[in-house]
């Protein structure tokens, strides 16, 4: 199988917001060259095992990519060209943090073939970027998409945040007004969702966290979905919005539920049927790579039910949904077949409905997607489908 797709995990950051719950530490006193290093040495190990000749679209995210340094990050990237053939790769994504978008550390992605950027933004309002441990300012924002501009990136998205604590639907729809002014070609925004090992989780816990009521953050969400169309954006997955042509094609390759290698410290990754998730401490992963045996925290051999219920949920993210005959040829059954009450359950109810001939979520679905996608989830076995 040709693996067209990799994930690369920098779990390095210059501070860490209130809200994250991915595999990061701060970074001073780590040992960043070696774990360059080692990244490295498990995508060279990784590359003859899985031989792929034809890499489409990479992401490198954190973390904070943009917490190396320049020559750092050229260290990675030319490493990454001389293992991986890259001729052909259609988009190449970095996260990048607005008050670590320097020039040298852009010109440095950009002259090894970066052509596309994610930065994290999540509001343009002063005190809630206090709140949720930001340390940009929206100044900080527009200076770095100046600059990405002024080096040659011609592909952008930022990345926003809803229901934040004490957020309200003005001062989203403000961050939005913001946000179209930059003229981005890409728009992803997330609810806040409260995970454990967070400063938001442990204030939860002990009643300190003020969040908005449900009523808001809906508002929030049809707000988002109108005023973006109303910009020039089309919403073609629950929380993404391109301008024509720029959709992601890296989150293409998860919502199409297609392989990827996964490299770095608590990086996942989906190869031949096997999704895996690697060690997350950094000296233990270093130390795993550098034994010669694979960085695993754990695999799991994915079953045809797991399959056809990652395929439901992941393909109903996507606003053209899901093509019937496709999933026929992928899965050699036919959704119809196998989850017929739950479809009849949701086209009665108004949460899917069928749409140029694929299924998808109505406007309502897209309120209470994960409600919908649960339902296909533990209902079938594998002596219904078979395990093929």
């Amino acid at each position: 199988m040709n693996h067209q797709a990799i994930y690369v995990h920098i779990p390095f950051c210059e501070h860490i917001c209130h809200y994250c719950d991915f595999n990061k530490v701060f970074l001073k006193n780590q040992p960043v060259q070696s774990y360059l290093d080692a990244l490295l040495l498990e995508m060279k190990k990784d590359q003859a095992e899985y031989p792929s000749k034809d890499i489409q679209t990479i992401y490198i995210g954190g973390g904070t990519p943009t917490a190396l340094t320049a020559d750092q990050l050229s260290y990675l990237l030319k490493g990454m060209k001389e293992i991986f053939s890259l001729d052909h790769v259609k988009e190449w994504t970095v996260e990048v943090n607005p008050d670590s978008a320097e020039e040298d550390k852009l010109q440095a992605l950009i002259d090894a073939g970066v052509n596309r950027l994610s930065i994290g933004v999540q509001t343009f309002d002063t005190q809630l970027l206090e709140m949720i441990g930001r340390t940009h300012r929206a100044d900080s924002v527009i200076e770095a998409v100046k600059t990405a501009r002024k080096v040659g990136f011609r592909n952008l998205s930022i990345d926003l945040m809803f229901g934040l604590p004490k957020q309200t639907p003005e001062s989203f729809r403000d961050t939005l007004k913001q946000a179209f002014e930059l003229d981005v070609e890409h728009i992803s925004a997330y609810s806040l969702k409260i995970e454990e090992k967070t400063v938001f989780f442990n204030r939860q816990r002990k009643g300190t966290l003020q969040l908005p009521p449900e009523e808001h953050e809906v508002q929030m969400y049809q707000d988002l979905r109108a005023m973006s169309s109303e910009a020039g954006y089309t919403q073609y997955e629950i929380s993404n919005f391109a301008k024509d042509g720029l959709e992601s094609k890296h989150n293409i390759v998860y919502w199409d539920n297609a392989s990827y290698f996964g490299f770095g410290a608590g990086a996942s990754g989906y190869i031949n049927g096997v999704r895996y998730q690697n060690i997350g401490p950094v000296n233990q992963y270093i130390a795993a790579v550098e034994s010669g045996k694979p960085p695993r925290l754990n695999t799991h051999q994915v079953t045809k039910v797991e399959q056809l219920e990652e395929a439901m949920f992941l393909g109903l993210r996507k606003r053209e949904g899901l093509d019937p005959d496709t999933f026929h040829t992928q899965y050699g059954v036919r959704f119809e077949e196998v989850y017929q009450k739950q479809l009849d359950e949701h086209l009665k109810n108004g949460l899917l409905e069928y749409h140029h001939g694929s299924l998808r979520l109505t406007s309502e679905g897209l309120l209470l997607g994960n409600e919908v996608f649960e339902s296909f989830l533990a209902v079938l076995d594998e002596v219904e489908v078979g395990n093929n």
